[in-house]
Formats: structure tokens, C-alpha cells, sequence
């Protein structure tokens, strides 16, 4: 592989290794090495090759390069040092408060097993007020949890009462327009009987009035 510095020292390709090797050898001579290269360059396909092998392997290396900073970025919030800092705070803290805890952990264990009833909770004379609301409030929340409660239970089956609600409109529709039709068609009708019963009257008329003027 051809040396990528352009300054540094040139590297001896594999042709010039195996040409070299031939000399040696007694292969061939210089003399016939120096007339088929003015000839036919017949390594120049052998330089191609190894320049292309020279790209496809920068090519590699910058593929790995970018997937190596691909993958920092995607765990900088476990492996970068500033948010394993910020953990290191969270945990010195978490350990500092659990220390605490063990510290009083006879008190917080006897406050336990204390029974909390028949105790009062202090509350100041300027929140009285306040409190009394609150009970208020609380008495009527708790009167209508149950009601809360089944809200939020029928919320899952919106979409099917939505759905369910929706046909029996189109329902209704339907009905509605096949009532018009039929009140249309009974207005129709009612207005065809009257008219034969208006020219029945007329024709009624006409012979009594024909009877009347021709004698028997």
C-alpha cells in the first residue's frame, strides 16, 4: 500500500518488490526491464489497482470514523464526563439523604410503630378558616367519587359509544327522510280524494239539477 504522506518517505510498491526480486534472480535483465517499459507500460494497471486499494481503504477508515461519532453521540448521556458528573451529584446526594435516614433509623422506627390515632393535628388559629373549607370540599369530593370513578372507567368505551351513537343518527336520518316521503305521499293522496270527492258533488249536482229541468 503507497505511503498517504506526501512528504514522507516513499514506500517501495509491490511491483518494484517483484521486479526487484526478478533482478536478483536473474529473471530478467535491466536492460529488458528498461525496454518493455518503454515499450508497453505494462504495470500501470498494477499502480491503478493499488490506488484503489489506497482509496477503499481511506474510504474504510472514514466509514469506521463516522460510525464511531454516530456512536458517541448516541451514549454522550451515559459515557460524555459531564452527565456522568451530574449522576455522581444525584448519587452523593441520594447517599447523603439514605445516610440520614439510617441515622434515625431507631426514631423513624418507633414513629412507626406509634398507633396515629386519637392524635390531633396541630393546625394555627389563622388557617382555621382555611381548614374548615377544605372538610368542606373534601365531603362533597367524597360524595361524588363514585361518580368520578365511573367516568373514568367509561372513558375506554367512548369510542365504541361514539361509534354506536353516530349509526343510530344515521338511523334517525334515514327514518326521517322515509317519513317525509310518506307524509308527502299521504298530503298527495289527500289532495287526490278531494278532488274526486269535489267532482263527485259536481256530477251529483249536474243530475239533479238535469232531473229537475227534464219532466218525467
Amino acid at each position: 500500500m503507497a505511503c498517504s504522506n506526501p512528504w514522507g518517505v516513499a514506500q517501495p510498491t509491490a511491483a518494484g518488490l517483484l521486479l526487484a526480486r526478478c533482478l536478483a534472480a536473474g529473471v530478467v535483465t535491466q536492460e529488458m526491464l528498461d525496454l518493455s517499459a518503454k515499450q508497453v507500460p505494462c504495470f500501470e494497471h498494477l499502480s491503478e489497482m493499488e490506488q484503489i486499494a489506497d482509496l477503499q481503504a481511506e474510504i474504510q477508515e472514514k466509514s469506521l470514523e463516522t460510525e464511531i461519532l454516530r456512536l458517541e453521540k448516541e451514549t454522550a448521556d451515559i459515557a460524555h464526563p459531564y452527565f456522568l458528573m451530574q449522576k455522581c451529584q444525584a448519587l452523593q446526594v441520594m447517599n447523603k439523604h439514605l445516610e440520614a435516614v439510617l441515622k434515625e433509623k431507631r426514631t423513624l422506627r418507633q414513629r412507626l410503630m406509634k398507633p396515629l390515632c386519637q392524635e390531633n393535628l396541630p393546625i394555627e388559629a389563622m388557617f382555621h378558616r382555611y381548614v374548615a373549607e377544605l372538610l368542606t370540599l373534601a365531603v362533597a369530593f367524597i360524595e361524588k367519587v363514585e361518580s368520578h370513578l365511573q367516568i373514568i372507567r367509561s372513558i375506554p368505551r367512548i369510542p365504541m359509544t361514539m361509534k354506536n351513537l353516530d349509526n343510530a343518527l344515521a338511523k334517525i336520518n334515514l327514518l326521517v327522510t322515509e317519513t317525509e316521503e310518506l307524509a308527502e305521499q299521504i298530503l298527495t293522496w289527500r289532495e287526490l280524494q278531494k278532488e274526486i270527492h269535489y267532482n263527485s258533488q259536481i256530477t251529483n249536482k249536474s243530475d239533479s239539477s238535469f232531473s229537475i229541468l227534464v219532466p218525467p
